[in-house]
């Protein structure tokens, strides 16, 4: 694993996975999302594996606290970046682990050559949404639509 340490956060990209890491993310996805799957090794290796992914954990003084996706990936009008599944465990929030993730995945993001690093956030999402805005993330004037698999054709 890589790291990166900065305001007593050490930021790593994920090269492995141990029982440490399944068991990471078997606290943090559900403070993510109540509807989210667990995530067994194997699961976990294969999101490893896809090509554009970087999956970063957060420590602080030693346990993941924290974890981002970042994906990378080539369209027409260039390299984009792309933020996900940003969770920092309840009792490490305020440490600055939230920083810590995204100031590590925009680095990444613009040394792989990333015109772009887009993130969504819900509105109901205060806290993370002021950091998003310090960080420099600009508010786009757009909409997200979303269809699930399971819809119908169209």
């Amino acid at each position: 694993m890589d790291r990166v340490a900065g305001m007593g956060v050490a930021v790593e990209i994920v090269r492995e996975v141990t029982d440490e890491v399944v068991q990471a993310f078997g606290r943090l996805l559900p403070q993510l999302s109540r509807s989210a799957e667990p995530l067994d090794a194997e699961a976990l290796r294969a999101l490893l594996a896809w090509p554009g992914n970087r999956q970063l954990i957060a420590r602080v003084d030693g346990p993941i606290v924290g974890a981002l996706t970042l994906v990378v990936f080539p369209i027409p009008t260039g390299l984009r970046a792309w933020i996900e599944d940003v969770v920092v465990d309840e009792a490490a929030r305020g440490q600055g682990v939230g920083v810590a993730l995204t100031q590590e995945a925009v680095r990444l993001a613009r040394a792989e050559g990333a015109r772009t690093v887009d993130l969504t956030s819900r509105p109901s999402r205060v806290a993370a949404n002021r950091l998003y805005e310090r960080l420099g993330f600009q508010l786009r004037d757009s909409k997200v639509y979303r269809m699930r698999a399971a819809d119908p054709e169209v």
